[in-house]
């Protein structure tokens, strides 16, 4: 384990108790603690480079007062903008962020689009209001415009700081305004998501010391032969996961310890994005009894382990992984793509997601093969594998389950070896297997779906005239 990731680990660590401290404050506790207690970590951890953040969020600030209405895209160019200072800020003679300064940026750059997007929702939401003489509740949206302090302490909330889960402007709110949260469960809730963190922790130890990145990297490893060079990909894809499913994991139980992001069942939480329907907060009756509320964390849920390594569709395999920022990207990239098909809005949402990864080469290469994938399952689900029986279907999920894991495996090796003389380089020496592969099973589902199409339609008496024609999927 690197010097970073036990950095990591240790603030992930401290961050629970100090969130049953939290649960039991005030308003005022859980709003300028949670904000102090933040700021002092990324003033511990970033030093001069927490200019950045502050930056960022003095721009955004101006933003949303100036332009209210349209100040989502405005903040969306002007944070992007600055990640991309950000990373060539050594171009401009000055000293490179730390790794937790980066961390830090990430998740802001996050915040600070969603917080735009939500305070033009309320502007227009007023607007109507005024329009329409009667107030029209609308599912998330903010109460009242935030000012700079309320800006600053969403920012630098201590919850999920470096490691996320990202949540919108409107979950710290609601989390400031719980009406009695030590009524909220949160010991059966984080035993429940923790009981896993030792064996992924275990996981990552022991295989992360037999089977080394950097062995990638050398010259013997290019030696061995096909078969190994093969299979080294799956115990490196190995290990990224459990890095991130112990990260991931230890994050949602400091929130569920402070009981941030929790919401009644029956508000229908999604990851990152809060409740999708109006609920019933948890209230005292007449006789000063509170009232029996169910609640989940369903919005700080991040990852979902299970999910992730047994789903069977490349497709699904995002949506568990990282679920607060799929839901950003969904709901802030993917919706607003120039482009209609869901293929090529796929590939620039993956664009952009590499982006906000980094500008290393490897990033853009692994994301962008992720569309191809997506165009060859798409493919095959509509020439081959729908027309299957139930049980050639089951033979077939296992079949399209360890492909994906493998399509992951390949694509991880960009995410990790960072440069594209490395990648290009491993991904040669296994001869752009999932490529290629990628290619041919795109061509195939296309030829077996043209062939159904050509050789299946019911045709009547008249000469071939098609009677009442089935529509395509």
């Amino acid at each position: 384990m690197s010097p970073e990731e036990l950095t990591y680990l240790t603030v992930l660590l401290v961050s629970i108790p100090i969130g049953f401290l939290f649960k039991k404050g005030g308003l005022r506790t859980k709003k300028f603690g949670g904000a102090a207690a933040g700021l002092f970590l990324v003033l511990a951890t970033c030093h001069i480079h927490t200019f950045h953040s502050l930056v960022t969020i003095l721009g955004t600030w101006l933003i949303i007062n100036i332009s209210p209405r349209s100040c989502h895209y405005l903040t969306l160019g002007w944070t992007f903008s600055y990640l991309l200072f950000f990373r060539t800020v050594a171009s401009f003679g000055l000293p490179d962020p730390t790794p937790y300064t980066n961390a830090v940026q990430l998740l802001l750059t996050l915040k600070m689009v969603s917080l735009a997007n939500e305070v033009q929702e309320f502007t227009q939401a007023k607007k109507q209001d005024v329009a329409s003489f009667t107030k029209s509740p609308v599912i998330g949206v903010i109460p009242k415009m935030p000012g700079m302090v309320e800006i600053l302490c969403y920012s630098y909330c201590y919850v999920g700081l470096m490691t996320g889960p990202f949540y919108r402007y409107r979950t710290h709110y609601d989390w400031l305004n719980q009406p009695n949260s030590s009524a909220i469960p949160s010991w059966q809730p984080l035993l429940s998501r923790s009981k896993m963190i030792p064996i992924f922790g275990v996981a990552f130890l022991v295989v992360s010391h037999f089977f080394p990145l950097d062995y990638v990297r050398s010259d013997a490893f290019y030696e061995r032969g096909l078969p190994f060079r093969l299979f080294y990909m799956m115990p490196i894809f190995f290990v990224f996961r459990m890095r991130f499913y112990v990260a991931w994991l230890c994050a949602e139980c400091a929130c569920i310890a402070a009981a941030f992001g929790a919401y009644p069942v029956a508000a229908k939480a999604r990851p990152g994005g809060g409740p999708t329907v109006e609920y019933e907060p948890l209230s005292r009756s007449a006789d000063g009894e509170m009232s029996s509320v169910s609640y989940d964390y369903e919005t700080i849920k991040n990852i979902d382990p299970h999910g992730t390594d047994f789903c069977v569709k490349v497709k699904d395999g995002m949506r568990y992984w990282n679920m607060s920022v799929q839901w950003w990207l969904a709901q802030y990239i993917y919706k607003s793509a120039p482009v209609r098909s869901y293929v090529m809005r796929s590939a620039w949402t993956m664009l952009i997601s590499a982006y906000w990864h980094g500008i290393h080469p490897g990033y853009y290469l692994s994301f962008l093969t992720i569309p191809l994938c997506l165009a060859a399952e798409g493919a095959m689900e509509s020439g081959f594998l729908k027309h299957l029986s139930p049980a050639g279907r089951l033979y077939g999920d296992w079949v399209q389950w360890f492909l994906k894991m493998r399509a992951y495996d390949y694509m991880c090796m960009g995410f990790v070896l960072l440069t594209f003389e490395d990648t290009v380089h491993y991904w040669s020496a296994i001869y752009y297997c999932i490529h290629v592969g990628a290619v041919a099973f795109f061509l195939l589902g296309k030829l077996l779906e043209g062939r159904r199409d050509r050789g299946g339609s019911p045709k009547g008496k008249d000469g071939g005239a098609v009677q009442n024609p089935q529509p395509r999927e």
